[in-house]
């Protein structure tokens, strides 16, 4: 099955100079993928002449005449830029000319625009933004990381179904086990939404495996984490900050003298393992679930490398029929919720 995915070649802190060459390099890689780089056509052609590609077989160019900035409010970027690259990209899927969308823009004004052109689910209240984060067991599904600053019990129990049905997809597990983020393990540990959450999703038939801390995220102690947009949005920066810094000490430790730096070569085979496993780039990329079509957010500081292992998360969440997968459980679960809740206020 042929995958065509649409870039917003505009988005991003380097925008063309980012996105074009690792579309270039991943179409290379992946003979069954075409590419719509959409966005400003003198600017696109430039970098593709710079690349010498000015044609290719499997990527063609949609013109958009906009760009939203990354410090543009989402509701400028809805109202007064309707022929953004951003927008133009996301049309591509809901006509069904594109299986997915990537960019590396304001994700603000991205998960705003995907919103509204993609609608959600039926049955989910507001879309998650979700990323698999690696563990020493392997990937764990981590949601939400931002979208919800605010979460509701019900919609921290949508989180939990439609990250289940993510790893499910994605990973070929019949039943991922699930975690919800607090304080502690024991079940009067959190505030009053996590209990009420950890209640309905208790009456779901998900694998829950009940309430988790953070130091089981990168144990892996389960396969997804559930957790508000505030609380993920923190967990993330934390950990790429530690990452950033245990890197950083281990080069000003290996840099310290001369027979530091014959150990570093020494070892260099096994640093070079140690950053394969932990290398940020290749976890870029995190998923809008809860909307009716796929939509891939790169980081905005993205390099070339980055870029192009969002393009395979796309591709991945394209190929695997996720939004069908996340479709058919959501209306399982929530029917059976929407009981629970009911119930509870009669």
């Amino acid at each position: 099955m042929d995958i065509t995915v649409a870039v917003d070649a505009m988005g991003g802190d380097h925008g063309t100079h980012v996105t074009v060459p690792a579309a270039l390099r991943f179409l290379r890689d992946n003979p069954d993928v075409n590419i719509v780089l959409v966005g400003l056509e003198d600017a696109i052609a430039a970098e593709l002449k710079a690349h010498h590609a000015v044609t290719h077989p499997r990527l063609r160019v949609h013109a958009a005449t906009e760009v939203v900035t990354m410090d543009e409010s989402p509701q400028s970027a809805m109202k007064n830029k309707k022929d953004s690259s951003m927008r133009v990209a996301i049309n591509l899927v809901k006509s069904g000319e594109a299986n997915a969308c990537v960019s590396a823009g304001n994700t603000g004004a991205l998960m705003a625009t995907a919103r509204f052109v993609l609608k959600t689910i039926p049955g989910i209240d507001r879309p998650a933004i979700a990323k698999l984060m690696p563990t020493m067991k392997g990937q764990t599904a981590m949601l939400d990381l931002g979208a919800n600053v605010d979460s509701t019990p019900l919609q921290l129990a949508q989180f939990a179904i439609m990250g289940s049905a993510m790893f499910s997809a994605l990973k070929h597990v019949d039943a991922p086990t699930v975690g919800l983020l607090n304080i502690g393990s024991e079940d009067i540990k959190g505030n009053e939404a996590v209990k009420e959450a950890a209640e309905m999703i208790r009456k779901t038939r998900l694998n829950f495996h009940g309430n988790v801390e953070g130091n089981d995220i990168y144990r892996g102690t389960v396969d997804v984490v559930a957790c508000d947009g505030f609380t993920g949005n923190v967990a993330l920066k934390v950990s790429e900050g530690l990452v950033k810094m245990i890197s950083t000490f281990l080069k000003e430790e290996f840099n310290r003298n001369v027979f530091t730096k014959f150990v570093a070569v020494l070892a260099m085979p096994l640093l070079k393992r140690f950053k394969s496993r932990l290398d940020p780039d290749r976890f870029n990329g995190a998923s809008f679930l809860g909307l009716r079509g796929i939509v891939v957010k790169s980081h905005g500081g993205a390099n070339k490398n980055a870029f192009y292992w969002a393009l395979a998360q796309a591709v991945e969440e394209a190929r695997s029929g996720m939004i069908q997968r996340i479709t058919e459980q959501v209306e399982q679960e929530l029917l059976h919720l929407n009981a629970v809740v009911e119930s509870t206020v009669d």
